[in-house]
Formats: structure tokens, sequence, C-alpha cells
């Protein structure tokens, strides 16, 4: 059994939230330290800063954008609404998700928030696919 271009998008993007998620995780061990690591992490700390903290916004910008993008290609799927529209929805969302990671950790101004309105745009794709039954 072969997965459609949608699903295999969607796993894709499951493993770029993983992908996200342990870069965060290790910036912030490097400026925190192992031992905060491993500890209860129940003192305040102040926010991360640097690249640790890029990693940490840019993650939990993905976490924020990653539920709406898995239902609609949920939805698509069951729905049988694959098209155009899905295909691209999921290529821009993917694609910019991927580009968005590294522009973010380095801090790069304006084309990252760009390439978040592409990643926008791909999730906009997508319902129109599933409204255009």
């Amino acid at each position: 059994m072969t997965l459609d271009f949608e699903l295999q998008m969607l796993i894709a993007a499951i493993l770029l939230g993983f992908v996200h998620l342990i870069a965060a995780s290790h910036a912030a061990s490097l400026q925190r330290g192992y031992r905060w690591t491993a500890g209860a992490r129940d003192e305040t700390l102040p926010p991360l800063t640097g690249v640790a903290g890029r990693l940490a916004r840019a993650s939990a910008n993905f976490a924020e954008t990653f539920p709406y993008f898995a239902a609609l290609v949920l939805a698509v799927e069951v729905t049988g609404q694959r098209d155009a529209y899905s295909y691209w929805g999921v290529v821009l969302y993917v694609g910019a998700r991927v580009a968005y990671l590294p522009l973010y950790a380095f801090g790069v101004f304006l084309v990252r928030s760009l390439v978040w309105n592409v990643a926008t745009a791909g999730i906009v794709l997508l319902l129109v696919a599933l409204l255009r039954a």
C-alpha cells in the first residue's frame, strides 16, 4: 500500500516537528546546562536568548500552525478532495516550514516572515481543496 502524497507530506511535517523539538531542547540545554535539563525545572528562569530563544520560538510557532495543517490534510484524505490545491498546499506548507527553521535560527530579517506567509498560504490551499466540493 502506498500513501497518497498529502499523507506522505503529513509524515514529513511530523518528522520536521521532531527536528524542531530536538533542536530547541538541545539549544536550551546548552544555554542552561544539563543539570537544569535533568532537573524538575521548578525555578523561574529568564527567557532563552540568542539561537536557543529563536529555536524555542520557531518550535512554538510550528506547534501553532501544525494542528491546522494536520487536520486539513486528514479532512482532505477522508473526503477524497485531493487535487492540485491540496498538492500545492502540502508542498508550500512543508517546504516553507523546512526553510523557516534555519531562517529563524539565524535571525534572518523579513525573509522569515515571508516564508511564514508561504506556509500559511499552503494551509489556505488545503482549505480551498476541502471546500471546493
